[in-house]
């Protein structure tokens, strides 16, 4: 930069942080335009006439139309708005308050003053002459700052085309437009509609959709493409992907016209795609206001609160008029910086921390007699599986008994509510992680004929969600793939087949809320994930998104399945009946029936031999209670009567 062009850029960064005029101000000068008005239209009148002008009573009617528009000034606000960010609003109130000051001075002249003729031609002429040197000012400033600021802006570097022309795309191109501290410069729109190849928007041209798709190089300056995720289809997000990498075009995502709408500025910000907006699925939306109103004044227990799902709980609880919020995780460090963010985030909401274990009885006995919580949020679990495949002691005693121990104070005390959170994997099982989980699942249904069998008069709600693979989440891929990306790779993938469903934390908590307020009791909730995902094309797509080539900048490698994992999840058993529900996104599972009298005993057993560390017995135990479980790629395969196939690994 020379050092012309720094002194002009730190002229006009002077001009642009200029304060505002006050209204006092404003109004002043408005008077003195609408006075310099009145002066030109008489002495253009009365030449016209040829009539001289009595300076006496010239006077007296300059005061009366200056009060006039004092008044009318005043009644329409015109002093108001910030001159720079002048808009037609502002000239149409400027205009009615100028009709109405000169419709009072017509009726003032013809009865004190002037005759008919000439009253009018004074009143129309002040007209124009007022309104044109008023709105005239308006616009003068108002282009003086644009222009200014576009001396400013020649600083964004990075031209930008907006894909669409709806309002949400003209909203955001204005966005870009008056924040100068975004990098982008606003080059145009694309548009499917052939028709608007000569048109513009904002003096933007609108470019034809096709001819970018076909041949992304003839648009030579453009360097990044600008997309509202939730409008396009994900074959159509995929292919842009494809055509911005062979350009080398940062595609952005923007926020859509109901988070611009929103008061909350996170909503409002413009970055790179995500791997979560290529998933193919419409963002689950839930009834806040319904659950609001359902978890007013409640004193609401999240277990495994400082967790991925635990602490997204809590967050969204934050936004509800709850009485006290009970943060339980045996996780000291996780707890107290959750409860640092949610501090600055949300400091009117009253919250405790506890540092406790699910798999204390006595601790957790000690908390539902001091707190008496209404609703519990059970988040609290070991979900890594091969990690759990292990030590499936430590598995049963944190997944099976410490949903036990909650579950059963949750009765002893009568809560409102109880909500599990279970996972896909608990369907058909081939982990240690998963068969827990299912053990837990069938405890909970065990509690629900208990308390229908004892006829109880206010029985605990017992809720279940089943998730398939969180994103974001400490167990997720996406962190692991990230990592290895930003190292040079490899990223490395189990098998070429494997499929999970996927869903964002956001979302898993919604449908842990939503199923809180929908469920009777007893209901294991699904949620329609829609297609599952092939991990090496996500993989894939995530290279691609990080402007590398897969195979040839990253390479991509396959490991073979780790103990305790199968190439795909299942959300439902194959006999496993499903209802709907008011939701569209959210089924009830109907499972066949448990004979809980034999399977009570040996999850008694079970947990026994977890607290002996017997490994081999406790998966014997799993393998009787859920007989379905069947184990892939682990040590226990040996336990079962027929391995799984072997063209798994």
């Amino acid at each position: 930069m020379t050092f012309f062009q720094h002194k002009i850029r730190k002229f006009v960064t002077k001009i642009l942080v200029l304060p505002y005029l006050p209204k006092r101000i404003v109004f002043i000068a408005d008077l003195l335009i609408m006075a310099v008005a009145f002066i030109l239209s008489t002495f253009l009148c009365y030449s016209l006439a040829l009539l001289p002008v009595d300076l006496n009573l010239f006077f007296v009617k300059l005061l009366l139309y200056l009060i006039c528009n004092g008044l009318f000034f005043t009644l329409f606000a015109t002093y108001k708005g910030i001159l720079r960010y002048s808009s037609f609003k502002d000239g149409l109130r400027i205009f009615m308050s100028t009709i109405c000051a000169n419709s009072v001075l017509w009726v003032i002249l013809l009865s004190f003053f002037d005759r008919v003729e000439l009253s009018s031609i004074l009143v129309f002429i002040n007209l124009i002459f007022g309104f044109s040197l008023i709105f005239l000012e308006r616009m003068g400033i108002r282009l003086f700052f644009d222009y200014v600021k576009t001396l400013y802006t020649s600083k964004k570097s990075i031209p930008l085309l907006i894909y669409g022309t709806n309002s949400t795309h003209i909203s955001l191109a204005k966005m870009i437009q008056d924040n100068e501290y975004l990098p982008y410069l606003m080059v145009g729109f694309l548009s499917s509609d052939s028709r608007k190849n000569e048109q513009k928007i904002m003096d933007y041209p609108i470019y034809n959709k096709e001819a970018f798709l076909n041949d992304p190089f003839s648009f030579n300056p453009i360097r990044a493409l600008l997309i509202v995720s939730e409008e396009l289809e994900p074959a159509e997000k995929q292919l842009l992907v494809e055509k911005c990498i062979q350009r080398k075009i940062d595609l952005l995502s923007a926020p859509s016209l109901d988070d611009l709408q929103t008061k909350e500025k996170k909503t409002h910000k413009i970055g790179k795609v995500r791997i979560e907006d290529l998933l193919g699925r419409v963002p689950i939306q839930i009834d806040v206001d319904a659950i609001g109103n359902n978890l007013a004044g409640k004193t609401i227990l999240i277990t495994g609160a400082a967790g991925s799902i635990g602490s997204e709980i809590v967050r969204q609880l934050c936004s509800f008029d709850v009485k006290m919020l009970l943060l339980c995780d045996s996780a000291e460090s996780p707890l107290h910086q959750l409860s640092l963010e949610l501090t600055a985030a949300f400091p009117a909401v009253k919250k405790q921390l506890l540092v406790a274990d699910v798999r204390n009885y006595k601790r957790m006995k000690s908390l539902f007699e001091l707190y008496h919580p209404h609703y519990v949020y059970h988040a609290a679990a070991y979900k890594h599986v091969p990690l759990m495949e292990e030590q499936p002691s430590e598995t049963v005693l944190t997944n099976v008994l410490g949903t036990k121990n909650v579950a059963d104070l949750a009765v002893a005390y009568q809560s409102e509510c109880f909500v599990m959170i279970s996972t896909d994997k608990a369907v058909n099982p081939s982990s240690v992680m998963g068969a827990s989980k299912r053990i837990a699942e069938i405890y909970i249904q065990y509690l629900v004929h208990q308390q229908a069998k004892n006829m109880e008069k206010k029985p605990v709600r017992f809720i279940t969600t089943r998730f398939g693979n969180v994103l974001g989440s400490s167990g997720s891929v996406i962190p692991l793939f990230q990592n290895q990306i930003e190292a040079g790779g490899p990223i490395t993938v189990t098998h070429p087949d494997v499929i999970r469903y996927f869903m964002t934390i956001t979302e898993a908590c919604n449908l842990v809320l939503e199923a809180g307020w929908l469920g009777q009791g007893g209901e294991i909730f699904v949620f329609d994930m829609g297609e599952s995902v092939n991990i090496k094309n996500m993989a894939e797509s995530m290279i691609r998104l990080s402007g590398l080539e897969p195979y040839k900048d990253i390479d991509i490698i396959f490991i073979g399945l780790r103990p305790g994992e199968k190439l795909y999840e299942e959300l439902l058993y194959d006999k496993e009946k499903i209802l709907p529900t008011r939701h569209k996104k959210i089924r009830i599972s109907k499972l066949n029936e448990v004979d809980h009298q034999d399977v009570l005993p040996l999850i008694a057993r079970l947990i026994e031999k977890a607290e002996d560390v017997d490994q081999s017995a406790v998966v014997v135990l799993m393998k009787k209670i859920v007989p379905e479980f069947i184990s892939h790629n682990s040590i226990y395969c040996a336990l079962d009567d027929e391995r799984p196939v072997a063209t798994d690994i």
